[in-house]
């Protein structure tokens, strides 16, 4: 059962949401535990509904005010609530790329783990969003092997539901050849197969390959490459085994490798706070004994880590 911490609000009113938020946003000091308490349990649908309910009332852009209104990490929190899903993709692409430094985690992060559909809406919304390609500005901003990968990632042309046992063997030779050889020919193929069989596939070649080198095709990809290229690869076969484990992952390094890194943390709330963020609680608490919650209030504080907190929508027993 995948499942999300943030659903739809019953008796849900945009109107009166409107004006509350209005309210807590025109006051000599910002109320920022009212925005809180709205935009955290509303669904990203309801929220926009209550961004064209506060246009209508105020006759202004509600992201406009926010991000007045607000500042540091609490306001990213807040704003990039308010985006809907493929928009909010495209806009972390954007600056992924367009930053001072590339940020080449958050471009493995969204583009191993997104089905073909989201990885259609998102192109979709980064050329109606910046009148840019995104494959175009990952060309120009990336290179070499890590490149080739992402632009086939980012064309959305995985095949989906379909499994054919009688070539998982012969695809597990192929990957297993790349690990051992090593050429451009080779890391090709290995790339051409992670980004373009189904899961399904996948699942039965990882299984091949197994019993064919006697490794696990993770631990083979770390002894062969390095670099982001490695990471990206490393990052296709965990979200095909289980995306809440690969999320928790990046959870877990964020908030203890970086000393909290910030907009990993946000960025993966957000997005999969309708999806299966309460999965990756799960995965999270199982496999690193304390609870996504409990880290959380660890490493931020004040109405940042109120928002975070009310996303991960912890339980009494995660304190």
């Amino acid at each position: 059962q995948i499942q999300g911490t943030i659903f739809p609000a019953p008796n849900f009113n945009p109107v009166m949401d409107a004006q509350l938020l209005g309210g807590a946003l025109q006051g000599i000091s910002c109320e920022k535990d009212v925005l809180i308490d709205i935009l955290t349990q509303r669904c990203n649908s309801q929220r926009l509904t209550i961004a064209e309910a506060y246009r209508d009332m105020y006759g202004r852009d509600l992201i406009t005010d926010l991000k007045e209104n607000l500042s540091h990490h609490f306001k990213e929190v807040i704003v990039g609530l308010m985006y809907p899903p493929a928009s909010y993709d495209a806009h972390e692409l954007w600056h992924a790329l367009k930053g001072v430094d590339t940020e080449e985690k958050c471009l493995i992060d969204i583009l191993a783990s997104r089905s073909n559909m989201e990885i259609f809406q998102m192109k979709e919304a980064y050329l109606m969003e910046y009148n840019n390609d995104l494959q175009q500005d990952i060309d120009s901003e990336t290179s070499g092997h890590f490149r080739d990968t992402l632009m086939n990632l980012a064309q959305g042309t995985r095949m989906e539901g379909y499994a054919d046992p009688s070539t998982a063997v012969q695809d597990a030779m192929i990957l297993w050849e790349a690990c051992q050889q090593k050429t451009g020919e080779h890391k090709n193929m290995l790339q051409m197969i992670l980004c373009n069989k189904s899961y399904q596939q996948l699942w039965m070649v990882f299984q091949e390959f197994q019993n064919i080198s006697g490794q696990d095709i993770i631990d083979a990809i770390n002894e062969c490459y390095d670099g982001y290229f490695q990471e990206l690869l490393v990052a296709i076969v965990l979200c095909v085994r289980d995306k809440p484990s690969y999320f928790a992952y990046r959870l877990y390094n964020a908030i203890h490798d970086f000393g909290f890194h910030n907009k990993t943390v946000i960025r993966t709330l957000i997005a999969r706070s309708e999806i299966d963020l309460m999965n990756i609680r799960q995965r999270y608490k199982e496999r690193y004994g304390k609870s996504l919650f409990h880290d959380i209030k660890h490493f931020a504080s004040g109405h940042y880590e109120s928002a975070l907190l009310a996303i991960c929508a912890g339980d009494a027993e995660d304190y």
